[in-house]
């Protein structure tokens, strides 16, 4: 994710979290972090003609790794693009020697919870009224890098590929799974 990132993501924030979405200043200063040697990793998902559909960040300090965000634009739910964002991440914190991966998603949220477990990811506690104003419950879930599916190790580290069966997916044959894009310095 470059700056000029910043205003489609938002606007697609805003569309997909009306409640408790992210403002501009928030997500500047996760950029300002997306440096060689800082703690995060940003990605969009970008379709051929360049609009933003899907972006997920990475804060990686030590060995451990957590999911800041996570989204995809309901025209492109049920494509394999999310978990192709949750690939790139689940890849960078591995790079960044990162021991445990950890997320919250709210407890109502079963879709994003259901991709989380295809990818190993275990309930580990609930947040009390995390995601504000609602006050709804975020389950804390939490993936051992070192048990990580062997698929995601092996695979190439340049190219964001679904980490389920396609028939999990149900990507239609033609509506193509947008490029995602890491655009930081390191990757």
């Amino acid at each position: 994710m470059r700056w000029w990132h910043i205003a489609p993501v938002l606007a697609l924030e805003l569309e997909l979290f009306p409640e408790d979405a992210w403002s501009a200043g928030m997500f500047w200063s996760e950029l300002a972090e997306a440096h060689p040697g800082g703690t995060r990793h940003y990605s969009v998902a970008v379709t051929p003609d360049g609009a933003v559909v899907g972006y997920a960040g990475l804060m990686a300090v030590g060995g451990d790794g957590d999911v800041q965000t996570i989204a995809v634009d309901g025209r492109h739910q049920g494509t394999g693009l999310g978990a192709a964002l949750l690939t790139d991440l689940v890849r960078e914190a591995a790079r960044r020697g990162c021991a445990d991966l950890l997320l919250e998603v709210r407890v109502d949220n079963t879709r994003a919870q259901r991709l989380y477990e295809r990818f190993g990811f275990e309930p580990v506690g609930i947040r009390r009224g995390y995601y504000q104003p609602a006050g709804i419950d975020a389950l804390v879930m939490r993936l051992d890098l070192a048990a990580a599916p062997a698929a995601l190790a092996a695979a190439p580290a340049d190219r964001a590929a679904p980490a389920a069966a396609p028939e999990d997916l149900d990507e239609p044959a033609d509506h193509p799974r947008p490029d995602v894009k890491k655009d930081t310095p390191h990757g």
